[in-house]
């Protein structure tokens, strides 16, 4: 058990390292940021910052020394690097990362516990793709297999003619057949280092132009009746990677079951709705997670929550989102407005 007081590491610099940097400074611990970009709006709520690149090993170390534990914000940290930590505990394992950075990896990772994503093969060249459209057909997805989010680094394919004259980035692929589904919902799970899990409700996510733009909770009877068995893969996952933190699975729901989508080995965006929402928020559950604190309730703190992103020029309606006293408002302190960037949520609680 890691006591108040001690130093939290979190590797990454962005929005959700910020919101972790806040959980735990609530409950008395530092934090310490280790990312590559100049300017973190992470670093800017933590009490100490290293800038420097994640394949640099002297720095990692002297990170390293600082730390009581280790976190991370975010699934693109490089996992072979992370070796110069040394012996300071990492949670959640490596490996975990290692999952969640190839698709390919990913999904046969779930496969194999018995979950069901949508058909998908292995692309490296155009023979390649053409073989995954004779396949499993049209309309589907070409992904990169790492990096990418938020819609980025995917091609939508309706037709076999889509796929002609694609110009292909040189790095591998995955195609993946289109889901038809009546609702999209993630499963946020906290697992402690005993093994003990505590779920959120899962929330009744909708998506623009690739990027989440509502989460809802309760969600509506369509998703709820298959939340249990997307939350029995989420433990399998959970326990086959002895997890420790918060964890995020997506999925789709269909009239076959829950269809899963990806992983995410942190907390989610779709979770930021517990802040205010949940009795402890993903955040606080994490930073309790990886210190090997008691658990915090999930509960919900409301009747019904809703969650809004504010996506590049939303942000600039601070004033008027603010004349409503039932919003709770959320900057996350970015400088540059940019056309699909996230910069900041708005939640509403109801009470009946």
């Amino acid at each position: 058990m890691i006591a108040p007081g001690e130093t939290i590491g979190i590797l990454g610099g962005g929005q959700l390292g910020r919101m972790l940097a806040m959980a735990a400074a609530r409950l008395g611990y530092r934090c310490h940021i280790y990312a590559p970009e100049d300017h973190s709006v992470a670093a800017e709520v933590s009490a100490a910052h290293t800038q420097a690149a994640f394949d640099y090993a002297a720095g990692l170390s002297a990170f390293a020394a600082d730390c009581a534990v280790v976190t991370y914000e975010f699934e693109n940290v490089p996992v072979a690097p992370l070796a110069a930590l040394g012996e300071v505990p990492v949670f959640p394992h490596p490996r975990a990362l290692e999952t969640a950075q190839d698709r390919l990896n990913e999904k046969t990772f779930v496969t194999e516990l018995g979950g069901t994503p949508a058909p998908f093969a292995p692309v490296d060249s155009p023979e390649d793709l053409r073989a995954a459209i004779a396949k499993i057909g049209t309309p589907g997805i070409l992904k990169t297999r790492r990096d990418g989010y938020d819609g980025k680094g995917q091609w939508r394919i309706m037709s076999p003619e889509d796929a002609e004259g694609l110009d292909l980035p040189d790095q591998p692929l995955i195609y993946e057949g289109f889901v038809h589904f009546s609702a999209e919902f993630s499963v946020i799970l906290c697992r402690g280092q005993d093994g003990e899990i505590r779920y959120f409700d899962s929330a009744h996510n909708r998506h623009e132009d690739g990027i989440l733009a509502l989460s809802t909770v309760p969600a509506p009877a369509a998703i709820t009746a298959q939340v249990p068995a997307a939350r029995e893969l989420a433990a399998k996952v959970a326990d086959a990677l002895d997890y420790v933190g918060v964890l995020t699975l997506e999925f789709f729901a269909t009239e076959a079951g829950p269809v899963f989508n990806e992983m995410a080995p942190r907390v989610h965006n779709s979770g930021h709705w517990t802040i205010e929402g949940a009795v402890t928020c993903q955040f606080e559950n994490h930073i309790r997670a990886i210190c090997g604190l008691p658990l915090g309730s999930t509960e919900l703190a409301a009747d019904a929550v809703e969650m809004r992103n504010l996506i590049g020029e939303d942000a600039n309606d601070w004033a008027e989102i603010l004349k409503d006293p039932a919003n709770h408002l959320h900057l996350y302190g970015k400088g540059d407005v940019r056309p699909g960037r996230k910069m900041g949520h708005v939640t509403r609680l109801t009470f009946d």
